[in-house]
């Protein structure tokens, strides 16, 4: 640290820089900190869950499920759908109160265009539940 000079008028000159070490005391204290705790934080605790076996939770009746396969043939609650209907049935299901859930199963090789059309009518539907079924991928 310096000071200013007693060289001049008398009048002291003031040092201009900014004293970093107090800032660099706390961050250094503060990494401490975190390495010390971080290893605590990432592990879990050993259980020995019991099991049970219980019956599946029904599906809710206000749930609609859309199918795509990769070809852009339409599937309404497994049922076959024309495009050209897809609007019509969308605004009927808009109008249920309370408005279903709606769960699009698209085929994993599906071009996006005919992901984006089903999506767009839902939306044109003013349908706001709207949902992706996929498959949890095998773990290694």
């Amino acid at each position: 640290m310096s000071f200013g000079s007693f060289e001049g008028e008398g009048v002291p000159r003031l040092n201009a820089e900014i004293n970093t070490t107090p800032l660099v005391d706390v961050m250094l204290v503060l990494l401490v900190v975190f390495i010390l705790t971080a290893p605590l934080l990432a592990q879990g605790i050993q259980v020995n869950l019991p099991q049970a076996s219980a019956a599946s939770l029904p599906t809710p009746e206000q749930v609609v499920e859309i199918g795509i396969r990769a070809d852009g043939s339409l599937f309404w609650n497994e049922r076959p759908l024309s495009p050209t209907h897809l609007e019509a049935t969308l605004m009927d299901t808009a109008q249920r109160q309370p408005q279903p859930e709606i769960r699009i199963r698209a085929d994993a090789e599906t071009p996006y265009r005919h992901l984006a059309r089903v999506m767009a009518a839902a939306q044109a539907a003013q349908l706001t539940r709207i949902g992706f079924i996929t498959q949890p991928e095998p773990r290694p």
